[in-house]
């Protein structure tokens, strides 16, 4: 669906997708989980705000984006994902279960204009056998590092690393210590980000994890340092009705947050938040400014994953995934932007 700038029937739409937000079962039955080619048909999208040319959005500057399609019944549900080759190609979870990997193509311009190579895989027991059931296994948070994939799960809390193999990924290395007490968890606002801190900064490259909306008593929002020289829990200032989907640290040490708020009036709003990475540290309450916040008059859906990456030109880069719930009324979207320092 292509949404119009204001409209109601948009915002009805996407009132019901989410409201519906239980996405389908993936196909199949268990047994062991074979690769799964995806063919992916890719509409370039040349304006971030709708109707309009502009590509300066404060600090953020839309260089492009992709509304991806397939007549495959597992694709969709993309909740996380990390470039393992700067702006190339990709490895990532669906909420569904699934892992899923690819390659962005891109233009003589830099800019991107599809997918390929895209594949999934659903994810499986220690057994090799496909895991069914999606409180199992409903992915929301991704961290890449070494070869390694780190994966913050909800409902079934847990942070499981997993050895990166795109032709065959396998049952869970080990399950690491997240910190915050599981009691304080909600059951579907678990930890949607998994993120690894700066190499040189003074976390020393340690994951860092914040859920989506499990709050303390001040309403603020959990989170941990869950490696590192400095390990232990913090929160993060829950600013307005956004919620946490994603994140990633920033060359400087800051930390950036991707952010949805939902409402029936107003329908999907995506935000931009740089956290101080001065504030994140144990005991602490960790906030910072909004970069960018979004509604339906733009290019965007259910926005849930981030990562950031420099590329060959230097420039800093910001990219957007949006699950779609497997709803015929969401979209699978791809966004791509500068991050400027000034």
């Amino acid at each position: 669906m292509i949404f119009s700038r204001g409209g109601f029937r948009q915002t009805l739409f996407a009132a019901i997708a989410l409201l519906a937000s239980v996405a389908s079962a993936p196909a199949g039955s268990a047994g062991p989980a074979s690769v799964e080619p995806i063919e992916i048909s890719a509409r370039p999208i040349t304006e971030f705000q709708i109707g309009r040319a502009d590509k300066q959005f404060g600090p953020l500057e839309f260089v492009g984006g992709l509304e991806m399609t397939s007549p495959s019944r597992d694709f969709g549900a993309l909740s996380a994902f990390r470039f393992r080759k700067a702006g190339g190609d990709f490895v990532g979870v669906a909420d569904t279960g699934f892992w899923f990997f690819g390659t962005v193509v891109r233009d003589a311009d830099r800019r991107p204009s599809g997918v390929r190579n895209f594949h999934m895989q659903q994810m499986v027991d220690g057994s090799g056998q496909a895991i069914e059931k999606k409180w199992e296994v409903d992915a929301e948070g991704l961290a890449v590092k070494d070869g390694i994939a780190t994966v913050g799960f909800e409902r079934n809390h847990r942070v499981a690393q997993f050895k990166i193999d795109p032709n065959d990924m396998k049952a869970p290395l080990k399950q690491l210590d997240f910190l915050v007490p599981a009691r304080e968890l909600r059951q579907n606002r678990g930890f949607e980000t998994v993120t690894h801190a700066n190499a040189n900064g003074q976390h020393e490259g340690g994951l860092v994890v914040v859920s989506e909306k499990s709050l303390d008593k001040a309403g603020n929002i959990y989170a941990a340092i869950i490696e590192g020289p400095h390990k232990g829990v913090f929160t993060v200032k829950r600013n307005g009705d956004f919620d946490i989907t994603d994140g990633a640290f920033l060359p400087d040490g800051d930390l950036l947050l991707l952010e949805r708020s939902f409402s029936m009036a107003s329908g999907v709003k995506m935000r931009l938040r740089r956290i101080h990475g001065e504030s994140v540290e144990k005991g602490a309450v960790a906030d910072g400014p909004v970069l960018l916040e979004a509604d339906m008059g733009y290019q965007i859906d259910n926005m849930e994953g981030l990562d950031v990456w420099t590329r060959d030109d230097g420039a800093l880069m910001v990219s957007l995934i949006s699950d779609d719930n497997h709803s015929i009324l969401q979209r699978n979207l791809y966004l791509e932007f500068i991050l400027h320092k000034d």
